[in-house]
């Protein structure tokens, strides 16, 4: 493995995960000198940033690297290459420190953000409680990354990529069963004659959707020569199972991965989906790739490892079901995925939530409302104040108009010494008779 695949190498070596494209590149792109295009792959992971910049960082010293090149699944998983972290150089440690800080400080923003929206803003926080939920770094360490650090940042990566799938499929069930409750719901909401239009409309789209050319079986020859044909190019006639694994080990590392394998799947699909038609789900297209790999994997995987070497790949040719195999099942050709129990508690469900949304909603209209009268009566305070205002200054200058000249102890006019200063500048004369 060479240095700069070492990011890629970890991650294929401990979960399966490919950095390439999913789309495989056809020969006559590869005889053109056309460079195959990279893109990143994210592994659906809440701290993937946080996973791969560590990985980054660690492959820049070069005692790690050489550690990594020569570990096996057991060895990063086992937590054996975490005690290496002790040897590597003083401004990689410096780094990692940061990146820590960096994700420390990012999920108490997280924690902040979600305090907030559930409004418990006054709660006093125990950060490194709060901090516990987060399995992937030490929460009792906040500012140090140290062997820990990296031990559970692996285990931790390792079960949620193990569980990854499953998850895909749980997220597809339940859009399954919102568009199911969503179409009944629809249907209710139209008379006999418009529903049983819309029906027959519904039923037209399924069976168009249904009338597609055979899908061959993932990993079966058919399936497998049809690529060769169709994607590399080449005679069918000529099909060679060990050219072929090395035309789609896109990055060379000598296996295949899971999305190495997908992108072989592409050409089935297409069958069956078509971005373009009212009657094809692309959610649904994601689904039946996944199912696809799982039941190449299921067969031909034969360690485990989350990933098909040569040899696996190779034998796999040998077995009677690769020349012989079925037409593959699609999801239309299969039960739902869905039980209708399921489908019931999931309504009941979405209605709960539709309650909380409602009382929400009310909450939060009733607080404008009080908001808004709050504002009334402040602006109603402001305008008697700026009016008692205007009526004070008014006042004050009725009253100087009608305020009578000052006068003497008998009565004469009595006029400020300012006034009586003029006057005596204007007649000077009169000042100097007396």
């Amino acid at each position: 493995v060479q240095p700069s695949c070492l990011f890629f190498f970890f991650f294929v070596s401990l979960f399966g995960v490919s950095l390439q494209t999913l789309s495989p590149t056809p020969l006559s792109q590869q005889k053109l000198g056309h460079p195959t295009p990279r893109h990143e792959h994210d592994t659906g992971l809440y701290y993937d940033r946080y996973l791969r910049e560590v990985i980054e960082v660690l492959e820049t010293d070069p005692h790690f690297r050489e550690k990594l090149q020569t570990a096996n699944t057991e060895d990063i998983k086992n937590g054996r290459l975490s005690k290496e972290l002790d040897l590597v150089g003083h401004h990689v440690r410096t780094r990692l420190d940061e990146l820590k800080r960096q994700e420390v400080s990012r999920l108490r923003m997280l924690l902040k953000a979600k305090l907030d929206s559930t409004n418990m803003q006054s709660v006093q926080m125990d950060h490194v409680s709060l901090l516990k939920q987060f399995e992937h770094l030490d929460p009792h360490n906040q500012n140090t990354f140290e062997a820990k650090d990296l031990e559970l940042l692996i285990a931790a990566a390792t079960k949620d990529l193990e569980n990854y799938d499953a998850e895909r499929h749980e997220e597809f069930k339940r859009y399954e069963m919102l568009k199911e409750h969503e179409r009944r719901e629809y249907l209710k909401s139209l008379d006999q004659e418009k529903r049983e239009r819309e029906e027959r409309r519904i039923e037209e789209l399924r069976e168009k959707h249904r009338q597609h050319p055979k899908v061959n079986a993932p990993g079966s020859v058919d399936q497998l020569r049809e690529v060769w044909e169709e994607t590399d190019g080449l005679d069918p006639q000529e099909f060679n199972p060990k050219t072929f694994f090395k035309l789609h080990d896109t990055n060379g590392d000598g296996v295949l991965d899971e999305q190495e394998l997908e992108a072989l799947f592409t050409k089935e699909l297409e069958k069956v989906y078509d971005p373009k038609n009212e009657e094809d789900d692309m959610m649904e297209m994601e689904e039946e790739r996944l199912r696809m790999r799982e039941h190449v994997m299921k067969n031909v995987d034969l360690n485990r490892d989350r990933l098909v070497s040569l040899d696996e790949f190779l034998r796999s040719t040998e077995k009677k079901e690769f020349n012989n195999a079925k037409e593959w099942e699609t999801l239309d050709d299969k039960k739902p995925v869905y039980t209708e129990a399921e489908l019931q508690r999931f309504e009941v469900e979405l209605r709960d939530k539709e309650v909380e949304l409602s009382r929400r909603a009310e909450t939060l209209r009733q607080e404008q409302e009080l908001l808004r009268e709050r504002g009334k009566a402040l602006e109603a305070q402001k305008r008697e104040y700026q009016q008692a205002v205007l009526e004070m200054s008014r006042q004050k200058e009725q009253q100087a108009e009608h305020r009578p000249p000052p006068s003497g102890p008998n009565g004469e006019l009595q006029f400020p010494q300012e006034i009586q200063k003029l006057a005596q500048d204007d007649h000077p004369g009169e000042r100097e008779g007396q």
